[in-house]
This record gives structure tokens, C-alpha cells and sequence, in this order.
């Protein structure tokens, strides 16, 4: 993998050559092939979709529907099961209130862990119904404890909730565990796969979850687009969950009825452009294949590992195997957003604070943490400038 070639391919490095930006987990820097076919759809080729029945319109609808089932392939799911939201928390809510509606009631519990983002727990303390939530325990090494699933599972347990892999720890659930016990127990399975999708191959087939939420801008793409995968019996089951154009079948000043399968989740214009361009960042993602993206990671956090745990006092959170390339840390006497604001006057870009998962740092008995997570444009140079840039601020404070 030429890693200059593909650097090269993110415009951002043209005007700030000497950026280390090491902060993927929040959002991907952008790739040249999405931002040019972005501005293609706005500048050549834009109408609103679905509507119209003259030729750019209709262009565009193909174009749009062509990009669904390309997200479909790349998840080896049918694109009749791909629902396009405005972000993967949406998607979250769209589950929740859906749910809420037609499948929870007051008393039922859902299962999620310590370890899971905002966006996959405050969803279920809005909704209407009084259910419930269930946390599962970490291990030592910031692990979910399977060892608890089946202990934790009852009659009233009506959904299992979580993260694909941390946005802290990068820790990644095994759900080979997992599946077969939710299988066994007729439990549906929502994973949130924001912090995995990017990274590495993604067979939902094989996953065979009941849900699956990403973001395209955590995979070099636009930011105002999720991808929900919803299985058959839910979208079958589900009433819609917003009203408005596209989503219906009829319409009267009294009465509505509303479409079937994934259009009737899609009310009103859709996210036109953003779906054009991540439609190019597949096409980036399969030319460099997305587990040679995670090996090649995957390198650069165990060598960042290796020498972040040389430094004195710095204690890293998450040590698991199976994990992907996120490493949170704090350091002793040195407060992690003071460690941000004197990094980022050395042009390098890592994320401080709770990272949205304020009930894991209550676990942790922390309030934050520093965060280095890497993308595909990041090389052992900027770990090497890192390291020694902390070394550099260590010295200034001691």
C-alpha cells in the first residue's frame, strides 16, 4: 500500500502539509474522489429526485437508487434494506421510536453495555415508553463481560443495543458471542457500527444483526448522512417514522396511507448530494480494501502503543486483542484538554474530553480522556512527532 499516494488523495495536506491529524474517530478527513463528485452533483447534474420526469431529474434518481444498491453490495445486504438518514444517531432514534410505538411496553428491558456513545443510550430514556436499560460489565482490559449476558436476559428483555467497536477503547464486541445467544432467545440485535464500518470489511449477512447503523463522514465521505440497515420483519412491521413527501402511497385532507419497504422511512428531500458522494467513497474503500486499511492501522497503533507506554505516568485505557486503532490515555499531574491545546500548537489533532461516553468514564472513574485514532492517511512519522511532541510539553510542565 503506497501510503504518500494515497495521502495525496486528501486535499486538506495540500494546504497544511505538516498536519498529524489524529482524530478519524470524530470525523474522516475527506477524500478527493467524494468532494469532486459532490461538487459534480451540485455544479452538472443536480434536480430533486424521484419527482421530476425530465432528464436531469431522472438521471439523478438513477444515479441516487445506483448508490444504494452500492452500499448494499458493500454490506452484502439486499438495497431494499438500506435506509438513507441524516446521521447514524438518527438512525438510532428512528429504531427507538419505531419501537417504542409498536414493540415496547412499559417494563421491558433492553441490554446495551458500558461502553456504548450517547447516540446509542439517551435515544431509549426519550421514547414514551418506561422501559428498563440493562448495562453489561467490563473486564479488566475495558471488555465487555459476556460472561453477564445470559445472567442479565429475562422474559421482559426485548433488545440487545451495542457498539460494533468503542470510540474510547476501540475494543471490538465479539459477536460470535453474542449471536447466538440473542438467536437462542429471539432477541433483536442493534449494532452501531460507526467506529468498525470505516475501518473494516463489514458482512451483515454474515453479522445477520436486526439493525445496523454507520456514518458516511467517519469514512472520508459527507457529513449529513447515515446508513441504517433494517432487516425485512422490521420494515415490514414498523409504521413511519417522520411524515411528509415521498413517503406515501395517498393522501386526503383527513387520511393518509404510506408507502412500503424503506421509502416509507425517507420523508421529504433526501440527503441528494452526500448520497452521490459517499457513493465515490465506496468506490475509494474497495480500490484500497477495507482489511487492508485495518492491518495497515492496526500497525501504526501498536507501534504508537508500544511508545506511548513508554512515557512515564501515562496510563492507557483498553488493552484487549481484539480491538481496532483508537488509544485513549491520561497522564498523571497533566489534564487532558490542557494535553489537546498544547499539542494543537503543534499542528497535531487529537480529541480530549468524555468523547460522548460519559457513563464509561464514570465506570473508569474518570472524567476524560486524550484520544489518538488513526485513518488511512496517518504514517509512523506522525506517531514518531507525537511522542515526541508529549515529551517535548512533559518537560515545559515538569
Amino acid at each position: 500500500m503506497n501510503i504518500s499516494n494515497l495521502k495525496s488523495k486528501f486535499p486538506v495536506f495540500k494546504k497544511n502539509p505538516n498536519l498529524v491529524f489524529l482524530d478519524t474517530a470524530a470525523s474522516a478527513l475527506k477524500v478527493d474522489e467524494m468532494i469532486d463528485a459532490t461538487n459534480n452533483c451540485y455544479t452538472n447534474e443536480y434536480a430533486n429526485i424521484h419527482r421530476g420526469n425530465y432528464e436531469l431529474s431522472s438521471k439523478l434518481t438513477k444515479k441516487f437508487e445506483d448508490a444504494r444498491k452500492k452500499v448494499a453490495n458493500y454490506l452484502n445486504v439486499s438495497h431494499n434494506n438500506i435506509i438513507f438518514v441524516k446521521s447514524a444517531t438518527e438512525g438510532i432514534n428512528l429504531i427507538a421510536s419505531c419501537m417504542s410505538k409498536e414493540y415496547l411496553k412499559d417494563g421491558d428491558e433492553i441490554i446495551l453495555s458500558f461502553l456504548e456513545h450517547h447516540a446509542n443510550l439517551i435515544p431509549w430514556h426519550i421514547i414514551e415508553k418506561k422501559i428498563k436499560i440493562t448495562p453489561l460489565g467490563l473486564t479488566e482490559n475495558s471488555d465487555i463481560n459476556y460472561n453477564e449476558l445470559n445472567n442479565k436476559i429475562n422474559t421482559k428483555t426485548k433488545l440487545i443495543t451495542l457498539t460494533h467497536m468503542s470510540n474510547v477503547t476501540g475494543s471490538i464486541t465479539n459477536f460470535d458471542k453474542i449471536k447466538e445467544i440473542t438467536k437462542n432467545n429471539n432477541i433483536p440485535l442493534l449494532l452501531d457500527g460507526c467506529q468498525f464500518a470505516p475501518h473494516k470489511k463489514v458482512d451483515l449477512k454474515e453479522l445477520d444483526p436486526d439493525f445496523y447503523v454507520f456514518s458516511a463522514h467517519k469514512m472520508y465521505g459527507p457529513s449529513g448522512l447515515g446508513i441504517l440497515y433494517m432487516h425485512d420483519k422490521w420494515i415490514d412491521s414498523f409504521s413511519p417514522y417522520q411524515g411528509g413527501g415521498q413517503m406515501i402511497q395517498d393522501v386526503d385532507i383527513s387520511k393518509s396511507t404510506y408507502a412500503t419497504g424503506f421509502e416509507k422511512f425517507e420523508a421529504g428531500t433526501p440527503p441528494i448530494a452526500p448520497v452521490i458522494g459517499f457513493s465515490s467513497c465506496l468506490n475509494f474503500m474497495n480500490e484500497v480494501d477495507p482489511n487492508q486499511i485495518y492491518e495497515y492501522e492496526m500497525s501504526l497503533h501498536d507501534y504508537a502503543y508500544e511508545k506511548l507506554s513508554k512515557i512515564n505516568k501515562l496510563k492507557i485505557y483498553g488493552s484487549n486483542k481484539n480491538k481496532g486503532a483508537i488509544i485513549s490515555f491520561n497522564i498523571d499531574g497533566v489534564h487532558n484538554s490542557d494535553m489537546g491545546a498544547m499539542l494543537d500548537k503543534k499542528n497535531i489533532a487529537i480529541r480530549t474530553g468524555h468523547h460522548c461516553c460519559q457513563p464509561l468514564m464514570k465506570h473508569l472513574n474518570i472524567t476524560g480522556t486524550s484520544r489518538v485514532s488513526f485513518g488511512i492517511y496517518n504514517t509512523k512519522d506522525d506517531i514518531d512527532y507525537l511522542v515526541n511532541s508529549i515529551d517535548e510539553i512533559l518537560k515545559i510542565l515538569s
